[in-house]
């Protein structure tokens, strides 16, 4: 149903039957894997190394690639350091090219002339030049739960592990051999030394200074088989960003160069600049045999623990997420996979919205926090981060983003305070109504925003005379774009919902029964009363206004007047309904829920999540692709999300006509999104709308894991309230 009410038929769809994404069927048999861990037999294949993973030190920094460390996207680095944890995060280190050549020149029974054979490890993208010509000698790849390459070579095997230090910009290469003749190794750091959004190229103005401490005396390397010696060497190309540290073993070569114009299909796909020029002070090369060789990188200072030590330390951090083999293996890797959002080691703690380019979001936070924080029974955690976003607040609104350059907080949005509401009844339901943080601050935000909302406040949003929830905005100095639909093109909203949106009334009403009920147990009786009132006038005028006769599914917008001119009712069929009903079903009634829930199932449901328009609506578009303007027109008009088969599995559970078949078929769906991937282990962003349901947008987001995992853990499972991930009372 398009927004003028009319018509037209949309495709045969059942999610029941409905065969998974194509990316999910090549991992369908993953899912069944014993460990969580990701492992891919690479046996020297290019296409089947091209999966991206991720590698977070828990304050904001990362690691990030294709498992051949073949770069595909700006956002790629070995060590992409936040700054301003867990902001300003900046690509320092993008790679540590490796070769290996043996000590003594060979030769060949048919030519007795003596080389020097060298086998290169890395992998580039450059113009006009086909990496599946060369030789690639990645046999295997696993994150188990470190990232880690093994190496097939003549005479060995050579393995590399990447630890981030926890809490600090830096990492620890380790590099082991396996062969019986020891070998010369050389590593050569390749710099980019610039905010993660850019892109670097040649300059004169990088400064080529390298500075040697101690131990780095240059000269023939290891020729004996004693351990080799350490140096350090520090270098600041770029003056405005803090110098970057190296300690290594062997001996430093320097030989300051560029190396020219590397190709980032990923971002060329995304129609943007794709080419980057990245500038190196030079090379390590060292002689490595039965013991392990260690290069650390850092940021400002170099860690003074060893770097097995801080190995180890990174491991354990991981490895401790996992609950065990007693929850669900997609559990598992759903829960392991939330660690990475969590920028906890910060001294401003915060939710990291998506991997690779997004920031601190509000409104993402808050919706991820209850699957982030309180499946996995961080509540001091979860206290952290509610803590830092009210500090953020002004005239009652949270921030929509903490802008990852250092900017002001943004507070252009009308719901990301009322997921703090959301937020705050969850958490009270993990730690008491009257918990101290629940008694005093939570409560006294909650307040500031509820009376901020009664008398009005930025970007028009104020609660109406009947008391729905209106924001925004239209004509001459238009404010839209305020909802989670928020995608604008040539400077205009895509999906503006200037009004009353369906779930911003849901969100609302909800949130002020939550209100009252803190309130009550906090003595505030008087406020408690007008919470009350609030939550009812909402809801007798969304039971008035809301729900189409004619589509069965509610209104999507409504205008603030219900009569006269500029009045309006946006019959269209989006998710948004999908939301409301999850978070306050009260809005509806038994019928209307089931109604709007059985045409959910048939026009927005899919493998690989919800869409967000229905098929039937002449505004779709089937397919996420194309450069930032077809991307963005698409975002909300057809595009999948998998978070939001969080809010159809809570709703369809309560209200499916679908009876007994309707918690397998949520198994099957939740199992299906969450296999299909960019990155190893982890849910992306969006998925176009039509099969094959291609993945897209940030490989890794917080709030398609956060949904997926409290879903598995708290909506599906049996009860078991003595168990790990047991819900909130």
């Amino acid at each position: 149903m398009s927004s003028d009410g009319s018509r037209r038929s949309a495709p045969a769809h059942d999610p029941i039957s409905s065969p998974p994404p194509a990316a999910s069927r090549a991992q369908g048999a993953a899912l069944e894997h014993a460990s969580p861990w990701p492992h891919v037999e690479v046996r020297g294949q290019l296409a089947i190394a091209r999966k991206e993973w991720l590698h977070t030190n828990g304050a904001g920094a990362y690691a990030s690639s294709t498992i051949a460390c073949m770069h595909t996207r700006r956002y790629h680095g070995l060590l992409v350091a936040a700054l301003d944890p867990p902001r300003r995060r900046h690509v320092m280190l993008s790679h540590v090219d490796a070769s290996v050549r043996p000590l003594r020149p060979q030769s060949s029974p048919t030519d007795r002339r003596a080389s020097w054979p060298r086998w290169d490890l890395a992998k580039h993208q450059f113009p006009g030049i086909d990496p599946e010509a060369s030789s690639f000698y990645l046999e295997r790849f696993d994150q188990d739960p470190l990232p880690r390459w093994a190496y097939a070579l003549p005479g060995g095997e050579l393995e590399v592990t990447l630890g981030l230090v926890r809490g600090e910009n830096a990492a620890v290469l380790r590099y082991t051999w396996s062969g019986a003749d020891q070998v010369m190794l050389t590593l050569r750091p390749l710099l980019a030394a610039r905010h993660m959004h850019q892109l670097l190229r040649e300059n004169g103005g990088i400064s080529q200074k390298v500075e040697l401490r101690a131990g780095a005396a240059r000269g023939e390397p290891g020729a004996g088989r004693d351990r080799p010696s350490v140096g350090e060497v520090r270098v600041q190309p770029n003056r405005a960003l803090p110098r970057i540290c190296f300690r290594y073993q062997g001996t430093f070569v320097g030989s300051q160069d560029w190396w020219r114009r590397f190709e980032y299909l990923g971002e060329q796909d995304r129609g943007l600049d794709f080419l980057e020029d990245l500038w190196t002070p030079g090379h390590f090369e060292t002689v490595i045999g039965a013991e392990p060789v260690h290069l650390l990188v850092a940021v400002g200072a170099l860690p003074e623990d060893e770097p097995e030590d801080l190995l180890a330390a990174a491991s354990a951090a991981i490895r401790a997420e996992d609950p065990g083999p007693r929850r669900p293996l997609l559990e598992r890797r759903l829960t392991i996979a939330a660690e990475t959002f969590r920028a906890d080691a910060a001294a401003r703690p915060g939710v990291i919205a998506g991997y690779p380019w997004f920031e601190v979001w509000g409104r993402d936070a808050l919706i991820s926090l209850p699957g982030l924080y309180l499946v996995p029974r961080k509540t001091e955690g979860a206290i952290r981060v509610l803590r830092a976003m009210i500090d953020a607040m002004q005239d009652g609104l949270v921030p929509n983003r903490l802008p990852d350059a250092g900017e002001p907080a943004d507070f252009h949005t009308a719901d990301a305070t009322l997921w703090l509401f959301e937020a705050a009844r969850l958490l009270a339901d993990a730690v008491g109504d009257t918990h101290p943080f629940v008694a005093g601050e939570l409560l006294g935000a909650l307040r500031d925003a509820f009376e901020a909302a009664l008398r009005g406040t930025r970007n028009g949003i104020h609660i109406t005379a009947d008391g729905l929830f209106a924001a925004g905005r239209s004509g001459e100095g238009a404010i839209d774009g305020l909802t989670w639909m928020d995608a604008r093109v040539g400077g205009r909203a895509v999906t503006p919902r200037v009004g009353c949106p369906v779930e911003l009334t849901a969100l609302w009403a909800k949130g002020s029964e939550t209100l009252a009920r803190l309130a009550r147990a906090a003595g505030d009786e008087r406020l408690a009363t007008r919470a009350e009132a609030a939550a009812a006038a909402a809801r007798r005028a969304f039971a008035a206004r809301f729900w189409c006769e004619e589509t069965r599914y509610p209104y999507d917008v409504i205008s603030e007047h219900a009569t006269g001119e500029g009045a309006f009712r946006d019959a269209t069929v989006r998710a948004n309904a999908v939301i409301a009903v999850a978070v306050d079903p009260a809005c509806f009634t038994p019928e209307q829920a089931s109604a709007l829930l059985e045409r959910a199932r048939l026009e927005l449901v899919t493998p690989a999540g919800v869409r967000s328009l229905s098929p039937a609506d002449p505004a779709y578009l089937p397919r996420y692709q194309g450069g930032p303007d077809a991307r963005d027109s698409a975002y909300h008009q057809g595009t999948v999300w998998p978070f939001l088969l969080g809010f159809y599995a809570r709703a369809a559970k309560r209200y499916s006509t679908l009876g007994e078949h309707v918690i397998p078929l949520l198994h099957r769906l939740v199992a299906s999104a969450a296999s299909n991937e960019i990155a190893l282990n982890h849910v992306p962003e969006v998925a176009s709308g039509e099969p094959p349901h291609h993945p897209g947008g940030c490989f890794a987001q917080a709030f398609s894991v956060a949904e997926l995992l409290r879903v598995i853990a708290w909506d599906l499972p049996p009860p078991d309230p003595g168990g790990a991930g047991a819900p909130p009372r």
